[in-house]
């Protein structure tokens, strides 16, 4: 969504990519705080899918014993850098892959993209966040399946451990290596996923905006709600394929993407691949609402500076 025509300064565009940096971050925040909950019961559903017998019994579990800021919002600190680092650079480089798309199509602004275009730049966008998301959703998710993974071995000592000090831990055992567990399943959840985000995203502001209106101004709710119809068709699209990602990075499995992907199918069934789906549509509508709301308003305002 940058502006301007295809004839725009190098420093116009260096403002533009900053200011789609810091909006992703704004988004990033407003969307953690909105879905961290729900995320938390998604993450234990998928990889412990015999300890709960569905969405309600695991919140009910995890109020019980962990409480709120313990359980609900355990792993928020590494959800928050996952998410600022994973927005950040996701609306940079859309809005710079836009710009590539739009060279391309021979498309004078940026704004004329077709929806397969905006879903192009998405899905292009994400490779590279794929490598800033990977290693900070491995700490998230091990922290959100702690107490899961201390009940399969309780005879040994559990200490709680927070982000630093299991980075360290990780680090240390595994070098930096151990941190990029779990890499080509987050790339085969991204590439395709913000395919559908982005294109979900910009094909309902189109529908939505009246006959000469601009997608630009269709308002905030009609925003928020084609956020959630994007962060619907993320995840449906692509659950699998973070199930996958949940099991290979809370187990520090080595094992293959496409290996563990069909084991799971062979061994529990196509089911076990959409476990904790429930959670995460109904956490996406809100979160993904917040992060087009942030990002669409703070760039706003940042471009009436400029």
């Amino acid at each position: 969504m940058g502006h301007g025509s295809g004839e725009q300064s190098a420093s116009g565009h260096v403002l533009d990519t900053v200011i789609d940096f810091v909006c992703g971050s704004l988004g990033g925040v407003a969307s953690v705080y909105t879905g961290q909950p729900l995320d938390t019961v998604k993450v234990k559903m998928q990889t412990f899918p015999k300890l709960y017998t569905g969405m309600l019994h695991c919140c009910k579990e995890t109020w019980v014993k962990d409480g709120i800021i313990r359980g609900f919002y355990a792993g928020t600190t590494p959800a928050l850098m996952a998410n600022i680092a994973e927005n950040s650079v996701l609306f940079a480089g859309y809005g710079a892959c836009q710009k590539v798309v739009a060279t391309f199509t021979n498309t004078p602004k940026v704004q004329d993209l077709s929806v397969p275009a905006n879903a192009t730049a998405g899905c292009m966008a994400a490779f590279f966040t794929a490598f800033a998301l990977c290693p900070t959703e491995l700490i998230k998710c091990r922290l959100q399946a702690m107490r899961e993974m201390h009940s399969q071995r309780p005879n040994e000592k559990h200490v709680r451990i927070g982000p630093f000090g299991l980075t360290k831990q990780i680090l240390q055992k595994e070098g930096a290596s151990g941190m990029f567990r779990g890499l080509t399943s987050t790339i085969a959840r991204e590439m395709p996923g913000y395919f559908f985000f982005f294109g979900g995203y910009e094909f309902s502001r189109e529908m939505f905006a009246h006959e000469g209106q601009s997608k630009d101004e269709i308002g905030p709710l009609k925003t928020m709600a084609s956020g959630a119809i994007g962060g619907i068709l993320f995840w449906t699209s692509v659950f699998p394929a973070d199930v996958v990602k949940s099991r290979i990075q809370v187990q520090g499995s080595k094992e293959p993407f496409f290996r563990m992907l069909i084991k799971i199918f062979k061994n529990e069934g196509i089911l076990a691949l959409y476990n904790g789906l429930q959670p995460t549509v109904i956490r996406t509508i809100p979160a993904s609402a917040a992060l087009f709301l942030a990002y669409e308003y703070s760039k706003k305002f940042l471009q009436s500076f400029t």
